[in-house]
């Protein structure tokens, strides 16, 4: 499937938002509490019925009394069909999309795989303190790799393989990076940074990130070593010139430029910049990174610069 775009009112921070998305790959820039996030997690959600009401009464903005913005979420889309549908969320129902969950692919800014052990079982019997989304990470990657694996994806394992040093294996509930030298590694005592790209393995390895369908990825560069972030960018481009869409949000300036000059002319790279304002959010959006209004991450590397400079004359 592919987004199209978001209209959201009345919910979380959002009083009223109409977004317009890239069929290729979404960066989505802002200072913390702008809605980065929270965008992803509507769509999520609301593309289709995972059990998690993003119209509870803790996410609907308590500040606003009148029915002047009637909490509502309505996302316009193009399914496998390439046909236009829309999937809808309201305090009184719902549509969810027509295509299957498992073409919408949610990765969280928190690490789950490392607490894989138990978790899913313990989640649906007890009120444990983490998110749906966070559960259903787990659950994708647990499934089984498929049989047959496609050029480009074995291309990416490949790259991904080189980066971990081997590849990923789902034993007893847990997980672990068997290296080229046979050692088994629990994904615990692997580097955090390393667990990205190992999850990233895994669900490729497991057909998820298949043509056609939707990568929601808040924050991809946590804990990454800023040196393995120019290969993220070329892996997340691949995916995207096989029919992947990308929306994700990002708090590195590095990472955002990288896509900026490795894509090519034919790649969709959109940049969106969110503000927030007071109580609300606003959006800015273009092609180019640095012709974006409100640039926070452009901002913060020119006081640096400005600071370094300063600091030079000084001394």
């Amino acid at each position: 499937m592919k987004v199209q775009s978001v209209s959201l009112q009345g919910i979380t921070v959002f009083t009223s938002l109409d977004l317009e998305l890239s069929d290729g790959i979404n960066i989505i820039i802002g200072e913390n509490g702008s809605g980065k996030t929270n965008l992803l997690k509507l769509i999520y959600h609301t593309c289709h019925d995972k059990g998690w009401n993003m119209m509870d009464e803790k996410y609907i903005r308590k500040y606003n009394d009148s029915k002047e913005y009637e909490p509502n979420i309505v996302i316009r889309y193009k399914g496998n069909n390439d046909i236009e549908e829309t999937c809808w969320l309201m305090k009184n129902g719902r549509k969810p999309c027509d295509s299957e969950g498992s073409d919408i692919i949610y990765i969280p800014a928190m690490e789950m795989l490392s607490h894989s052990k138990g978790l899913v079982s313990l989640y649906q019997k007890y009120d444990l303190s983490f998110e749906k989304v966070q559960i259903d990470i787990v659950q994708n990657a647990q499934l089984p790799e498929t049989r047959i694996i496609s050029v480009f994806e074995k291309r990416l394992l490949n790259i991904i393989s080189n980066i971990i040093g081997g590849e990923v294996i789902y034993e007893n509930e847990r997980f672990f990076v068997k290296k080229t030298d046979d050692i088994k590694i629990s994904f615990e005592m692997e580097a955090e940074g390393l667990r990205k790209f190992a999850l990233l393995w895994k669900l490729i390895r497991n057909g998820l990130l298949r043509p056609g369908s939707l990568l929601l990825w808040d924050e991809p560069e946590a804990n990454i070593n800023p040196g393995l972030l120019p290969v993220l960018t070329d892996i997340l481009l691949e995916l995207h010139r096989n029919d992947v869409q990308i929306i994700m949000a990002t708090h590195s300036y590095n990472l955002a430029k990288y896509f900026e000059l490795k894509k090519d002319k034919k790649d969709k790279v959109v940049f969106h910049s969110f503000k927030k304002e007071n109580n609300s959010a606003s959006v800015f959006s273009d092609e180019v990174f640095g012709n974006i209004s409100f640039n926070k991450l452009i901002e913060a590397d020119e006081e640096l610069l400005d600071l370094a400079y300063n600091k030079g004359i000084a001394d």
